[in-house]
């Protein structure tokens, strides 16, 4: 499960963590845009709850230095030994510029160099030279994890694909339907064991087709308008399906373009129904070859007013039964 929870203050999450390692969910995984940072909900996992996994979905390589990023990575890695993936990616010039101040460029090469960095420090290695957009001098880690972190790369097309392939521990898949899946992981190449394939999954179990097309829409033109998801989409034959939508937005015609979203992408990206269906549904990303799928839960009607009661037995269907 994506966490934190929308709408639920961090020093809530205890029982929110409860009930999903109750439920059957054997990870939290984080993400950071401009709500909660990535590591915060994930040390409050690993005291609360010392069963679950932990993972960064992801930690953007521009926002933080190289050597504060290890020392992030190693100190969640020391709190949860074994327990604790780091999942780094480009993010977007949203993130990295317009909020953070800091230049977009060479994306794909910042993350190479990031990654390479990394896998070098976490290991214990002290790291001293020039890389292609960055130099290192003599950092070494003062608390190396007992365990070190496997390192996760977020990728989108081929060439950072490649790149997750052949020198990440894993990679990390978002904005992608079951039926994309091999597409994506046919550009990763011959798996290593060990290698971790995850994706984010959007889930909105709800029976109200209106309620999450609508919410789906919303989502997927604020997301699939940044160019590299609309690249993203273009590379997977969605071209023509989303090109009314690309148009409008262009034109500054924000509701036209959620207007002109077909219904199939939105089934397909955004997963509703049911949470039993939600779960079958979930099922077909593991059969084309997702390790780890995690969900980002969605807001819904049944659950809005119901509380803490009605969130708990929502994510426990989702689950589908007890954790052993």
């Amino acid at each position: 499960m994506t966490v934190p929870l929308d709408g639920i203050p961090l020093a809530e999450h205890a029982a929110v963590y409860a009930t999903l390692d109750r439920a059957g969910f054997t990870d939290v995984w984080s993400s950071e845009v401009n709500g909660a940072d990535a590591f915060t909900p994930l040390a409050l996992a690993a005291a609360w709850q010392p069963r679950l996994r932990l993972g960064t979905a992801i930690t953007p390589v521009y926002t933080r230095g190289p050597g504060l990023l290890a020392m992030s990575a190693a100190a969640l890695a020391d709190a949860a030994p074994g327990r604790f993936a780091l999942g780094i990616g480009a993010s977007s010039p949203v993130v990295v510029r317009n909020w953070n101040a800091v230049p977009f460029d060479e994306p794909f090469r910042r993350a190479r160099d990031v990654l390479r960095f990394l896998r070098a420090a976490l290991s214990g290695e002290t790291v001293d030279g020039d890389f292609d957009t960055f130099a290192v001098r003599r950092f070494t880690l003062d608390r190396k994890p007992a365990v070190p972190p496997p390192v996760l790369l977020a990728a989108l097309r081929p060439g950072m694909l490649r790149l997750a392939g052949d020198e990440a521990d894993g990679v990390i898949l978002n904005w992608l339907s079951a039926d994309d899946v091999p597409q994506a992981l046919a550009e990763v190449g011959e798996r290593r064991p060990g290698f971790d394939v995850v994706a984010r999954i959007f889930v909105c179990p709800t029976e109200d087709a209106a309620h999450a097309r609508a919410l789906g829409r919303r989502l997927i033109t604020s997301y699939l308008t940044v160019p590299a998801y609309a690249e993203f989409h273009r590379w997977l034959g969605r071209g023509e399906a989303l090109g009314p939508m690309w148009r409008a937005w262009a034109a500054g015609d924000r509701r036209g373009a959620g207007a002109a979203v077909p219904d199939e992408v939105v089934d397909a990206l955004v997963l509703h129904g049911s949470p039993e269906h939600c779960r079958d549904q979930v099922r077909r990303y593991a059969d084309a070859g997702v390790d780890v799928p995690v969900l980002a839960l969605l807001p819904t009607p049944e659950a809005a007013g119901g509380g803490a009661a009605a969130l708990g037995e929502l994510i426990g269907r989702l689950g589908g039964g007890e954790r052993r």
